[in-house]
């Protein structure tokens, strides 16, 4: 399967660069494959400056809507920091499995990725708040 473009702010990429590192030397061991798979996801981004980053992109603090195109269901989700991650609350992790797969990734595109169940395809519907399209940008 070939991977779509993904775009992240200069801000973004700087944070979530120093939360690896952190991972890498203090985290708990379980979570070293997302750190690979989230630096991998990093390198391969396109970066810019908050103000170039397009409307229709997932990038951290995001709140966004995506169709499982297995099952049809609608979930809506924030992707946060893990400090803030609350699943009760939609807020996702970017350490999560779904979080590294969908940071970068805009409005239409397809998020396929490995889960211990098998393959999960999300369908991108709708950013329902950007913190770059609002101005926030440095949250």
């Amino acid at each position: 399967m070939s991977k779509n473009n993904i775009y992240i702010s200069e801000f973004d990429l700087k944070r979530l660069k120093e939360l690896i590192k952190v991972v890498e030397e203090f985290g708990d061991k379980r979570v070293i494959q997302y750190i690979e798979e989230l630096d991998d996801e990093l390198n391969r981004a396109e970066s810019m400056t908050p103000q170039e980053i397009p409307d229709n992109v997932i990038t951290m603090n995001s709140t966004f809507r995506v169709r499982n195109l297995d099952t049809n269901e609608v979930a809506v989700y924030t992707l946060v920091f893990p400090a803030e991650a609350d699943s009760a609350k939609g807020k996702i992790s970017i350490l999560a499995p779904i979080g590294t797969a969908v940071l970068g990734y805009k409005i239409g595109d397809t998020i396929e990725w490995e889960v211990p169940a098998g393959r999960k395809r999300l369908k991108v519907e709708e950013i329902v708040y950007q913190p770059e399209a609002a101005g926030d940008y440095h949250r």
